[in-house]
């Protein structure tokens, strides 16, 4: 037997694994794909709570020199098809006391330095999945696609927005789409990025450019374009010279001319919540628990707050599956995962809006935050989330 399993070797399986074995406990970590690339192009903005989670996991260190800080976060209003902005606001991380709102690192190496550090921690791992579950009074026992079965004190089921030890628990989830889909590719620009990430609304969905590491002496921005999915199949289509003169028309010049960097992908948009994050012995993490747009940073930073939150839990604890503990688990992060899932969708329904009297509204709204000292302080709290 073993203290804790965690299903799904996503970014989160793979954080929560480490954190929980840095903490002297033995963990299994059960995942079909074997150890390696992903072929992933995105990034993923880190904000600072994130990065106290990693660090304490022994992951940070190894991630942290291909990042690029995050000074400002900057969003845009840009109505409808206006080609300029009608509403600015830049919330900088000076603002809050600390240097910098957090670090974007590629998906491809936050997942290398997790790799490293699992096999310094010794991590068993086991390349299947994890089909389903049983609770007992002392344990639960997981059943693998490989026929074996393993008894663990406590299950992470971390296993994606399909979990099938969400399932089997019995647990529902709702899930909703918004029609949209997002390109996701890097560029270059010739203005310096300064550490701003620049998130754009106009009609169709959020436009965003996020801070890399300059790349061949160039500055260097993660893109995630969130559009109507007929648009983003167009857009798809576009040559490398097509799709960066419609992406800086978009963009409104405000870096420049644009140079696609590199290979494109194209993401689904939806947003998922499950009806609960508990069963005897069990917790839900990351996306097995919860799905949302990529707009503020939200996705991964909910799923490292799942891991913080459990791992502070059960630190010192003889029994990681005690039912107290499993509840409290569920006491403390459902509140702050369903705000922020409902918080999410609206954002991005407002971003999507076509009408003049909502677009009118949000503009409104986003020059209420910006000159309003005390919603900023609060709007920039919440979002690294506090």
């Amino acid at each position: 037997m073993t203290d804790i399993l965690v299903a799904g070797g996503g970014i989160a399986g793979m954080a929560a694994a480490a954190r929980f074995a840095a903490m002297g406990r033995s963990v299994v970590l059960v995942d079909p794909a074997p150890p390696g690339g992903t072929g992933d192009l995105r990034t993923t903005a880190i904000l600072t709570p994130g990065i106290e989670t990693l660090t304490r996991a022994g992951a940070w260190q190894g991630m942290a020199d291909h990042s690029a800080p995050l000074a400002t976060m900057r969003l845009v209003d840009a109505g409808g098809v206006e080609r300029c902005p009608r509403e600015t606001a830049d919330f900088r991380a000076g603002h809050t006391g600390a240097g910098i709102f957090g670090r974007n690192i590629a998906n491809s190496a936050i997942r290398a330095a997790l790799e490293h550090r699992l096999a310094e921690l010794g991590v068993d791992r086991r390349t299947t999945t994890a089909t389903g579950s049983v609770g007992r009074e002392r344990q639960r026992i997981v059943r693998l696609g490989d026929g074996a079965s393993i008894a663990a004190e406590l299950v992470i089921a971390a296993d994606g927005r399909d979990s099938a030890l969400r399932a089997d628990a019995g647990i529902t989830r709702r899930r909703w789409s918004y029609g949209q889909r997002a390109l996701v590719f890097s560029v270059h620009h010739d203005r310096p990025h300064d550490g701003v990430s620049t998130e754009i609304h106009r009609t169709g969905g959020p436009l965003t450019l996020v801070p890399m590491p300059d790349r061949d002496g160039r500055p260097t921005s993660s893109v995630v374009w969130m559009v109507p999915g007929a648009r983003a199949a167009r857009l798809a289509a576009l040559d490398d010279a097509a799709l960066a003169e419609a992406l800086t028309r978009e963009t409104m010049q405000l870096y420049g001319p644009l140079e696609i960097a590199g290979p494109r992908a194209v993401w689904p948009i939806i947003s998922q919540l499950a009806g609960a994050l508990t069963a005897p012995r069990l917790a839900l993490m990351a996306e097995a628990a919860h799905v949302v747009p990529p707009i503020g940073a939200q996705g991964l930073n909910m799923s490292l707050a799942d891991v913080a939150c459990l791992a502070g839990l059960i630190e010192g604890e003889a029994d990681p599956g005690a039912p107290r503990l499993i509840e409290a688990y569920a006491r403390r992060r459902w509140p702050d995962i369903a705000a922020r899932v409902a918080g999410v969708d609206m954002l991005n329904r407002a971003a999507q809006a076509e009408m003049q009297p909502l677009r009118d509204l949000r503009r409104v709204g986003l020059k209420a935050i910006n000159e309003i000292p005390p919603l900023r302080q609060l709007a920039m709290r919440l979002g690294l989330g506090a």
